[in-house]
Order: C-alpha cells, then structure tokens, then sequence
C-alpha cells in the first residue's frame, strides 16, 4: 500500500542552493551597495582626472661588464653585473645629482626631480628601464633621456677609477722589483766567474718573472673595454597622458565599488541576527515554511480570505491547510497550536480562523479554541451565533456544567460555551472563546481543557488552538504535549533566528513538533515605527465602540464583553470574508 500521508520535512541542502539563497540575501542591501559603487564612481572620477594631465617617457639602458674580448660567450653578464645593486645605484641620490646639474634643477625642486623616477627590470634581461613622470610629455622625455645618461656617465667613471686602482696597486708591487732587478743586473756584470755568478744569474731568473706577470697584469687591465652599457631605446615625448580616462577610470571605480558593496552586504548579512529568507526560518525550525502571505496582504484585510474580494490570500491560506493535512505527523492526530514568536498575535489569529475555515472547506468537523485567556477578542469581534454543546461539557451523570448564564460566569474556562462561526463559502465551525482566568495556568492545563482538545479523536474532526507568543508567556508551551502539532507565524524581519531556535528547543522539549511556519510582511504600524516591536507586547488600545450587527468590525485586544454579543438573534452573522482585521 502506498503511503499517501508524507511528512512535510525539510529540503535538503543543496550547495548551489544555498549560494543562491545567499546571493539573493545580498541583493537586500541595495543600500550598501549603491553606496559601495558611489563611493567607486567618486573614486574613478578622481583617478580619471588627478591622471589626465599625466605623461610617461621611458629609457632602455642595456649593461655591459668590462671585459677583453666581448666575443668572448665563457663569461655570462648575469654573473659579473648584480642587476639589482645596479637598480639601486640607478634610483640614488649622486645619479639625481648628476642629472640635476645637466638639466638645471635648483636645491628647492631636487626632491621632485627624484620623486617622478622609477627604474624597473625586464625579467630574464639585463635592461635597466627609466620610467619618467611628468605634467608635460617633452619634459617627461627630457629628464628620463637625463637620468639615463647619467647613470651610464656614473658607472662609467665607477668602472674606469676601479680599473685605475688596479693598475695603481700592480704597478706599486712592480717598480721595488724592478729597482731589484737592475741592481741585481749590475753586480753580476762587476762579479766574476764562478759559483757566485751563477747564483746571482738564478735570483735574476725569479725577479724578471715577477716583473714580467705583473707588467702582463697590468696590460690587461689597460686593454679592457670599459663601456658600461648603452642605451637601446631613448626616450620620447609621448603622444598621449598615462591615465585611463574618464570612461576607463568610471568603469574600474563601478566594477572596485562593487565589489566593496557586496563585501559590506556581506559583512551585514553575517551579522545580522534577522533571518533574512525562507531557508534561514527553515534551517532554524528545522521545519518547512508552509506559505508565505502576501506583502499588502499580511494585514488589514480581510479576517476570512474566501471569495472574489482578496484570491491570493485565500489561496495561500488553502495552501498552508493542504499541506499540513498531507503531513502525517498532523494527519495523526489533527490538533494544530498556532503560536508567533513575541509581540502582536493578530497575524497568528488570521492564521488560526482562516485555517480553522479551509478545513471546513474539505467537510470536517472543525473546532476553533481560543487559548488566549490574557486577552480574548474572538468572541467580540467575529460574528457568530449559538451552537450545541460540546460533549466535553456534560457532567457526570448527564448534568450540564453551564446551562445558565449564571452558572457560566461562575465556573472557569473552558465554561461549556461553543458558538457556530459562518465563514460563508467556507462553511461554519466551531469556537470556544477565550476568558480572562484567575490563574491561566491551571486553566489551560485543566481535566476540561484537555478533554475540549481531546475533540479531534472523533473522526472527521480537527482541533485549532490559539495561543500566546510562545517567548512572551508559558502558555503555548503548557499546551504543546496536548496538541503535538505546532505552526509558527512570524515576520522574518522581527524576529532573531536564535529566537526561532529557542522556540524550536522549547517545543520539542515540552514533547511537541514543529510542523512549519507561516511567514508574513511587517505589520502597518512597525513599518511606520509606532507600535509593536521586537521584544514586546503592545500596549491595549480604548475600548472600541458597540458594533453594530452585520457590520465590519476590526480586531482589537480588549477583552470581550458578554454583552455586546446576543447570541442567536441572527443578526450578527455574515460572511467572514467582510470581517476586516485590527490590532490584537
């Protein structure tokens, strides 16, 4: 056998969902990032101009090492030339004062002469490049073409004094040897034949070899090509400035501010403790958002969404209600608690009637139970008319517990009273109004209480309780063993998802369920910042005036009055869909 009752869990997360769900969360601070790429256009405006009146010349100067045969491939120029000590010499002070005297730079502009140079190394080569930077292009060419040759003039005159200490240094070594020598010279032409000669013969052997390796020292030293180097690409004025423009600095500050918006999105998204979509109330209740009420329809409208006057509303309350009949943790036992997290209830009690009246709608038995005993308004703002009584409400032994006015106002909640709610096209159920008690505790938690819940045990029937914000009092919770099945209503915008998850935790520790939530706009008077916040309730409005039968009457959260309610005289009950919403 098929199972047709599936449970209405939570999707999986898929990871490109995810990115998407996120994504789609960013683009909620359109704020910051229109902010972000001002602040990017203002800063492509800046470059675009600060760069329009600015030119670039460059220089290639190509080093050489001194050497005696430059066709000679056995020693490499990397290996005589450290190009980054070269690179360093080029970007010095004595290099600027050499091409500060050629270009006739005063004390007062030297530090500038020195700030527009900037020397590079092509990888792989052994080019020095003078970039050169300037307000006017000849000028730019001018002194990159003077920084260049004057580092050539100074590692040119580098080179010839290190060439001259050499030959210095040999030569010093050389002239005692060859005083030696011609001393030597003249005792063995005075000496005469013999041992002695022939010793003065080998000695003069030995000091003409010295003076011979050092004259040939000296020689290559003297015979060594000295250029430095040379310049491979002078510099030229150039034709155009070295900023991106106007256009190309606009498109690269928009493409920089907005990236800067979405990180700031970001960063805000990270923290911001709201749940800013669908999946993050889901991931928090671990339960599906059943439906989501339309933005201009969350409140003000109609109490009851049937008929032409309002379809989508109508619709999404249908939707929610099939829902949960095919989940099969509430097809079990058909008892739904209907709670908000704090603040206002009057969304969660649009849920509770109009959930109450699609029920209906498929033909069952359906019993709306106003648990709120801190601040009933059901039975005085909604039209309704007599109905039989419960049979929880019989005594033992077949004695009423409330036929007479009297004796309902003596007893406590629930008093026995049940009155018939037309919803119109929907059909009709039942309502069990809510009373102020002495202690809401032990009157929720009554014998009488659990038995009126215990009315969705008969077939076809279905049990609706109101209650409470679950956070602002205890009384949802002392409700939850009892009803199993819970529905969240909610404004994502109000409501912190550790909120959500302490309601989460709370149910499933009083042994409840989490069926799903029901998500709806800000109310009209958050939105304009008057009443109603995040983490109170509001304070009761005056009283409203008697209402009149058959007319619209807009929720409110006094308590209701017996008498202004004449139960059965048939005047007071119309369709519900003309029944407008208030504050509760």
């Amino acid at each position: 056998m098929i199972e047709t009752n599936r449970p209405a869990a939570v999707p999986a997360e898929d990871e490109p969902d995810l990115l998407r769900d996120q994504f789609r969360q960013l683009l909620r601070y359109r704020r910051l990032i229109g902010a972000g790429i001002g602040v990017g256009l203002l800063g492509g405006v800046y470059l675009g101009i600060s760069t329009a009146d600015t030119y670039v010349a460059t220089a290639d100067v190509v080093l050489r090492a001194p050497t005696d045969d430059p066709f000679n491939p056995s020693l490499a120029p990397d290996k005589a030339i450290n190009i980054g000590s070269e690179r360093q010499v080029a970007l010095s002070s004595s290099i600027a004062n050499e091409a500060a005297k050629k270009l006739g730079v005063s004390a007062k502009d030297f530090s500038g002469l020195r700030t527009g140079l900037q020397v590079t190394n092509p990888p792989q080569t052994m080019v020095l490049r003078f970039t050169y930077t300037a307000s006017s292009p000849k000028e730019a060419a001018k002194r990159a073409n003077a920084m260049s040759e004057a580092y050539l003039l100074k590692r040119q005159e580098s080179l010839d004094v290190t060439r001259d200490k050499m030959v210095k240094g040999y030569q010093e070594q050389r002239d005692p040897v060859s005083k030696q020598l011609d001393e030597l010279v003249r005792q063995i032409n005075a000496m005469p034949a013999g041992p002695a000669r022939d010793a003065a013969y080998s000695s003069k052997t030995d000091l003409q070899s010295k003076v011979n390796t050092l004259n040939s020292n000296i020689a290559k030293l003297q015979a060594l090509d000295m250029a430095p180097g040379r310049v491979t690409s002078a510099a030229t004025p150039p034709g155009d400035s070295d900023g991106p423009g106007i256009p190309m600095s606009l498109a690269l500050g928009a493409a920089v501010g907005l990236a800067l918006g979405l990180l700031a999105a970001w960063v805000r998204l990270v923290f911001d403790p709201a749940p800013r979509s669908e999946g993050d109330v889901a991931r928090a209740l671990r339960a599906p958002v059943l439906g989501s009420l339309p933005r201009d329809k969350s409140a003000g409208g109609p109490l009851l969404a049937a008929g032409e006057e309002d379809p989508r509303l109508a619709e999404e309350f249908r939707s929610v209600a099939f829902r949960l009949a095919y989940d099969s943790r509430f097809a079990d036992r058909r008892r739904l608690l209907v709670v908000a997290p704090r603040g206002s209830s009057e969304i969660a009690a649009a849920v509770a009637v109009n959930l109450a009246a699609s029920f209906a709608e498929t033909g069952k038995d359906v019993l709306l139970i106003e648990a709120d005993l801190r601040t009933p308004v059901l039975a005085s703002q909604l039209p309704t008319d007599a109905g039989g009584r419960p049979r929880w409400s019989q005594a033992p032994g077949g004695a009423s517990g409330g036929g007479h006015p009297a004796a309902q106002a003596d007893s406590e909640w629930p008093d026995g009273r049940q009155l018939v709610v037309d919803a119109g096209e929907s059909g009709a159920f039942d309502l069990i109004p809510g009373e102020q008690a002495r202690n809401v505790a032990r009157a929720l938690t009554s014998p009488r209480a659990t038995r009126l819940i215990s009315e969705a045990d008969s077939p076809n029937s279905t049990v609706v309780v109101l209650a409470p914000p679950v956070l602002s009092y205890a009384d949802a919770l002392a409700l939850v063993d009892r009803v199993d099945g819970v529905l969240v209503v909610c404004d994502p915008r109000a409501v912190h998802r550790t909120d959500l998850i302490r309601i989460r935790e709370l149910i499933s520790g009083a042994g409840g369920t989490v069926l799903g939530a029901v998500l709806h706009a800000p109310l009209a008077e958050e939105k304009r910042g008057g009443r109603g916040g995040r983490g109170g309730r509001k304070s009761a409005p005056p009283a409203p005036p008697r209402p009149r039968p058959g007319t619209p009457q807009p929720l409110s959260r006094q308590p209701a009055e017996p008498e202004q309610h004449i139960p059965g005289d048939g005047t007071d009950t119309v369709a519900l869909r003309t029944v407008r919403m208030g504050r509760r």
